[in-house]
C-alpha cells in the first residue's frame, strides 16, 4: 500500500500484476474483469465509512458489527468482526468485493472460496489518503476520492486555525482504551493532535497504540488529557495521577462513545474528528 497514486488502468480491466503492486489481493482484479462492483461487504468501520463517503453506500450488503456510521448501515446484515468474521454468512450475501483491515483473518479463507477481496492498512494520515484514492479508483469514483482527500486536508487546516493560540504547544496525553492504552505521536491520532499544534507526551518508540506504565505520565506530565469518559472517569484514583497538572486544573476532554468512535477511526471523517477535538479543548476551563 505504498505507491503514490492509483493507476488509471484499475478503472477498466485491472491486471493481477497491477494489484500486486498496490499490495491488494489479485482475486479482486480477476473478478473486476468480469463484472463491476455492485455488492460490497466491509469488515472495518473505517472502510464502511469510506465506501459511503465515496457515494457507494447503496452497494453495501453487509458490514462488521462495529460499523455505525452513517445511520443507514446499521440495518445491514452484520457479519462479525476482526477476529470472528462469519465466512459462511458473507458468502451467502454474494458479494463481488469484500474490504478488509490488515489484521483480519478472513481474507485467505474468502479467497479460497472465490470471493474477491481487498485489504487496506491505514495507520497514518498518508496511508488513509492512499486508501481513499485506491478504493475510489476500484469503485469507479476516482474524482470523488480526490475531492474527498482535498476536503479532509482543508478541514484539518481549518481545525488547526481555530485552536486558540494559548493552547498551541501544550503537551497532551491521548488515551484510547483500558490498561491504559495510548495513542502515540506516530499513530494517525497522534498526527491529528500534532496537526492541531499539540505535543504528544507518548513517543512513537513505544509503538502506535502502546499499553503504557502509568508512571510514564508522572515523568512527562501532560497539560491536557483526551480520552474516553468510560476509562478516564476515575483517573484521579490512579497512583499519582491526582497530582498531574491536567487533572488538578481539569484540563480533560472526556469523550462519549460516539465522539471516541469518530476520533479512533482512520476514515473520511478525519477532519470532522479534528474539529471535534478543537471544540472540546476550547470548552475547557481557563488555567
Amino acid at each position: 500500500m505504498r505507491s503514490s497514486a492509483p493507476p488509471s488502468a484499475l478503472r477498466l480491466l485491472p491486471s493481477v500484476s497491477a494489484f500486486a503492486v498496490l499490495g491488494l489481493f489479485s482475486s479482486f482484479a480477476m473478478a473486476q474483469a468480469v463484472q463491476p462492483v455492485s455488492r460490497i461487504v466491509t469488515l472495518s468501520p473505517s472502510l464502511t465509512e469510506a465506501v459511503c463517503a465515496l457515494g457507494r453506500c447503496a452497494q453495501l450488503v453487509g458490514t462488521d458489527r462495529y460499523s455505525t456510521w452513517p445511520n443507514s448501515v446499521q440495518v445491514l446484515p452484520k457479519v462479525g468482526g476482526l477476529e470472528d468474521a462469519q465466512i459462511e454468512r458473507i458468502v451467502t450475501l454474494r458479494p463481488n468485493l469484500v474490504l478488509l483491515g490488515p489484521r483480519s483473518r478472513a481474507g485467505e479463507r474468502l479467497q479460497s472460496l472465490g470471493v474477491p477481496v481487498m485489504t487496506f492498512d491505514a495507520r497514518t494520515h498518508a496511508d488513509l489518503k492512499r486508501m481513499l484514492l485506491k478504493l475510489g479508483d476500484a469503485l469507479g469514483e476516482p474524482t470523488r476520492a480526490a475531492e474527498l482527500v482535498a476536503r479532509i486536508d482543508a478541514e484539518m487546516d481549518a481545525a488547526a486555525g481555530r485552536l486558540p493560540a494559548a493552547l498551541r504547544g501544550r503537551t497532551v496525553y491521548v488515551e484510547v482504551g483500558p490498561a491504559p492504552t495510548a495513542a502515540s505521536d506516530k499513530s494517525f491520532i497522534g498526527e491529528t493532535v500534532a496537526r492541531l499544534g499539540l505535543v504528544n507526551v507518548v513517543g512513537g518508540e513505544l509503538g502506535l497504540f502502546p499499553k503504557i506504565n502509568p508512571e510514564l505520565l508522572l515523568r512527562r506530565p501532560p497539560d491536557l488529557i483526551i480520552g474516553p469518559r468510560a476509562t478516564l472517569a476515575n483517573l484521579a484514583d490512579r497512583p499519582g495521577w491526582s497530582t498531574l497538572p491536567a487533572v488538578r486544573q481539569q484540563q480533560l476532554c472526556l469523550l462519549d462513545t460516539e465522539r471516541m468512535d469518530l476520533l479512533s477511526r482512520p476514515g473520511p471523517r478525519l477532519g470532522e474528528a479534528a474539529q471535534m477535538l478543537v471544540e472540546c479543548l476550547k470548552a475547557l476551563p481557563p488555567r
